[in-house]
C-alpha cells in the first residue's frame, strides 16, 4: 500500500508552478510588461538552469500542451465557418507567402552560417513559424483579435498549424534525398498519412454538426454542472488525442472542436467551463518553454545566440510587415501584425527533434536552434510591447473598418431570462433594431428561442464567468428578467462590483424584492405584475363606464401613490410613521394606498375569525409602538 508520502509527492512542483506564477506574472505586469514574459521567466528561473526546482520539465512540457489545445478551441468557438470562407485569402494567400518567404530568407542565412541545405531548410521553416499562444495571448491582452491586423496574424497562425502535417511529411523526403532511395516508400506513406488525416478530420465533422448539439442538451436538462464541465473536457481533449493519433496537430484538432460549436447555444457555457483550465495550463506552457532554454550553451555562446535572435526577429518583422502591407494593411497595422508573429513557434520544438532523429540536423545544431527559438519567445513579447510603445508616440492613423474575425461584439443590452417576462421585452428590442445578448439555463427556453430565431446561449447568468463570456463589459446596460429573487440579486452584486459601467435594469419579483434592488442602487426596477395590473385595472374602470382619459388619470394617481410608498420603504418609514426593518421581508405587507371609506366586513363567520385575529395583532403592534416612544 503506498504511504501518504508518496500520495503527496505530486505537490512539491505543482506548488512550485503555482508559486512562480503568482510571483512571476504580477511582478512583470507591474513593470507594464506581458504576462507571457512573466511566465517565461518564471520557467527559467524554476528549471534545470535557474535554480533547478522542477526535477523533469519534460513531463510539465507534456502537460503543458494542453494548454494551447484549450486556448485554440476556445479561438475556434469564437469563429463560424463563414468567416472563415471570407477569411480564406488571408489563410491561404498571405499564410504560403509568409511561410514561404520567411522560410527562404531564414534557411538562407542559415546557409551563410555553414549550415547543409536540408539542415537550413528545416531550421528556417521551424523559425519561419510563429508562436500561436504567445500571439493569440498578446492579442487577447490588448482586446485586439477582432482589429484586421489582428484578424490578419490569426489568419497566418491558422494557415501554419494547417501546415504542420504537410511539414512533417516532407522531412522523410529531405533525408532519403540526402541519402538517397526511399522516394516510392515517402509517397505512399504521405498518401496513407493524408487519407487518415482526411478520414478523421470528417469523422470529427459529422459527429460535431449532427450529434455534439443533442448530447449537451440531455447533459443540461439533467442540471449537473460539474457533468457539462466534463463533457467539455471530454470533448476538446478527445477531439484534440484524435487529430493526433493521424498526423495532425492536437492544436489543430482543438480548434476544429471550437468551430464545430460555434453556433451552438451551449458555446458559451462551454467556454466558461473551459477558461480557468485554459489559463493556467498556458501558463505552465510557456513556463515549460522557458525551462528548456539550455543555460549552458546561452553561457557559452551568448553573444552569438543573442545577436542571431534579434536578427531573426528584425527580419520576420520586415518581411511580415511587407507581406501585410501587400495584402492591403496600413503600415501602423503591418508592423504590429508582423511584431506579434516574430517569435519561433511551439513546433519548432517538434520539428527539430524529428529532423535530428532523421540525420538532418547534428546535435549541436539542433541545440543551438532550440534555445535560438525558445530565445525568440523570451525576447519577442518585449519587443512587440517596446515597439507599442513607439507606435502610441505617433499621430492616429486612419482607422480601417475592423474584419469580422470574431463574433460581433455590437450588442448593446446583454438579457439574462428568457421566459415569459423576457421574452416580451426582448420583442420590444428587436423591433428597435438594437442588438442582444440572451442568457439562458432552461434548455427549453431556449428551443422556444430558436423558432423565434433569436440569439440566445445556454450558460447560468449568476456566474461571473459566463458573464464575461458573453461579453458584459461590452455592453450598455444588462436585462436581468429571472423570476429567482435571490438570483437576481447575487447578479445585481456582481455586475456592480465587477463592471461598474453597465447600468442595470432587473424585473422584480414583488414588492419586498423590489426595495431590496432599490437598496442596492440598480438603475431601475419593475415588478413584474405591477404595470400589467395597472393596465388591467384602467380597463376595468373603462367598462364600468369611465372615459379613457379618466381611467389613465385614475391610474396615474395610483401608480404615483405606489412608487411614493415604496420609496418610503425603502427608506425605512411607512407612510404611518411605524419603522420598517431591512431584511425583514414579512414585514412589508400590502396596504391601500387610498383611504378606505368603511372598514372591512366579513362574510362568515371564518372569515370573522380572521379579521378579528389581524385587528388585535394590529392593536398589540400598535401599543408595543407607542410603549417604545420617549416620554415628552
Amino acid at each position: 500500500m503506498a504511504s501518504p508520502t508518496e500520495h503527496a509527492s505530486f505537490l512539491p512542483p505543482v506548488l512550485t508552478f503555482l508559486s512562480a506564477a503568482v510571483i512571476g506574472v504580477p511582478v512583470f505586469r507591474l513593470i507594464g510588461q506581458s504576462a507571457v514574459l512573466g511566465y517565461l521567466v518564471a520557467g527559467v528561473l524554476i528549471g534545470p538552469f535557474g535554480f533547478s526546482l522542477i526535477a523533469e520539465p519534460e513531463t510539465a512540457a507534456s502537460v503543458a500542451e494542453i494548454g494551447v489545445v484549450l486556448l485554440l478551441f476556445i479561438v475556434g468557438l469564437e469563429l463560424h465557418l463563414s468567416q472563415l470562407v471570407s477569411m480564406r485569402r488571408d489563410i491561404f494567400g498571405l499564410g504560403t507567402a509568409q511561410l514561404l518567404v520567411c522560410a527562404a530568407a531564414l534557411g538562407g542565412a542559415g546557409l551563410l552560417f555553414g549550415l547543409a541545405p536540408a539542415a537550413a531548410t528545416v531550421v528556417g521553416i521551424a523559425l519561419a513559424l510563429s508562436a500561436t499562444a504567445v500571439a493569440l495571448q498578446l492579442l487577447e491582452e490588448r482586446g485586439d483579435l477582432g482589429t484586421p491586423y489582428g484578424g490578419r496574424a490569426f489568419a497566418v497562425l491558422l494557415f501554419q498549424d494547417l501546415s504542420v502535417v504537410a511539414i512533417l511529411a516532407l522531412m522523410p523526403l529531405l533525408a532519403s534525398a540526402g541519402g538517397g532511395g526511399g522516394e516510392g516508400f515517402w509517397f505512399g506513406e504521405a498518401v496513407q498519412s493524408t487519407g487518415r488525416a482526411l478520414a478523421a478530420i470528417l469523422a470529427v465533422v459529422l459527429v460535431g454538426r449532427y450529434g455534439l448539439n443533442p448530447f449537451f442538451r440531455l447533459l443540461a436538462a439533467s442540471g449537473a454542472r460539474e457533468v457539462m464541465t466534463a463533457a467539455a473536457l471530454l470533448v476538446v481533449l478527445g477531439t484534440a488525442l484524435l487529430m493526433q493519433e493521424v498526423g495532425l496537430s492536437m492544436a489543430m484538432g482543438a480548434f476544429l472542436a471550437g468551430i464545430l460549436l460555434a453556433e451552438s447555444n451551449f458555446r458559451h457555457q462551454l467556454e466558461a467551463d473551459i477558461e480557468p483550465f485554459r489559463g493556467m495550463l498556458l501558463g505552465l506552457f510557456f513556463m515549460s518553454v522557458g525551462m528548456s532554454i539550455d543555460g549552458g550553451l546561452v553561457k557559452s555562446l551568448w553573444p552569438i545566440l543573442f545577436g542571431a535572435t534579434a536578427g531573426a526577429i528584425l527580419l520576420k518583422v520586415a518581411l511580415v510587415a511587407g507581406l501585410f502591407r501587400l495584402f492591403g494593411s496600413p503600415w501602423l497595422d503591418a508592423v504590429r501584425g508582423a511584431a506579434i508573429l516574430a517569435p519561433a513557434g511551439e513546433f519548432a520544438f517538434v520539428l527539430l527533434p524529428v529532423a535530428g532523429g532523421l540525420g538532418l540536423i547534428d546535435a549541436n545544431a539542433t541545440r543551438f536552434a532550440v534555445a535560438l527559438a525558445a530565445l525568440t519567445m523570451l525576447i519577442g513579447p518585449v519587443a512587440a510591447k517596446g515597439l507599442d510603445a513607439v507606435l502610441a508616440r505617433r499621430p492616429a492613423a486612419a482607422e480601417e473598418q475592423a474584419t469580422d474575425v470574431v463574433e460581433s461584439t455590437e450588442a448593446r443590452v446583454l438579457l439574462i431570462g428568457f421566459g415569459r417576462f423576457g421574452q416580451i421585452l426582448t420583442q420590444v428590442l428587436l423591433a428597435e433594431g438594437i442588438s442582444v445578448t440572451v442568457i439562458d439555463k432552461d434548455v427549453e427556453q431556449i428551443r422556444s428561442a430558436s423558432r423565434f430565431g433569436f440569439r440566445i446561449y445556454y450558460g447560468d447568468g449568476t456566474r461571473l464567468d459566463v458573464l464575461r463570456a458573453a461579453g458584459i463589459g461590452r455592453v450598455e446596460l444588462v436585462c436581468v428578467c429571472i423570476d429567482d429573487p435571490e438570483a437576481a440579486l447575487k447578479i445585481v452584486d456582481i455586475v456592480h462590483e465587477e463592471f461598474e459601467s453597465v447600468r442595470t435594469y432587473v424585473r422584480a419579483y414583488d414588492r419586498t424584492h423590489a426595495v431590496e434592488l432599490m437598496n442596492r442602487d440598480v438603475d431601475f426596477q419593475l415588478r413584474e405584475t405591477s404595470e400589467s395590473a395597472l393596465a388591467f385595472g384602467r380597463a376595468t374602470l373603462e367598462a364600468l363606464g369611465l372615459s379613457a382619459e379618466s381611467a389613465a388619470r385614475r391610474t396615474d394617481e395610483v401608480r404615483k401613490r405606489d412608487v411614493a410608498r415604496l420609496v418610503l420603504q425603502q427608506a425605512g418609514a411607512l407612510p404611518d410613521g411605524s419603522g420598517w426593518m431591512r431584511g425583514l421581508p414579512g414585514e412589508l405587507k400590502p396596504e391601500p394606498l387610498t383611504a378606505p371609506q368603511r372598514p372591512a366586513r366579513a362574510l362568515n363567520a371564518e372569515t370573522r375569525d380572521i379579521i378579528g385575529h389581524e385587528r388585535r395583532e394590529a392593536a398589540h403592534r400598535a401599543l408595543e409602538t407607542q410603549d417604545a416612544r420617549p416620554d415628552a
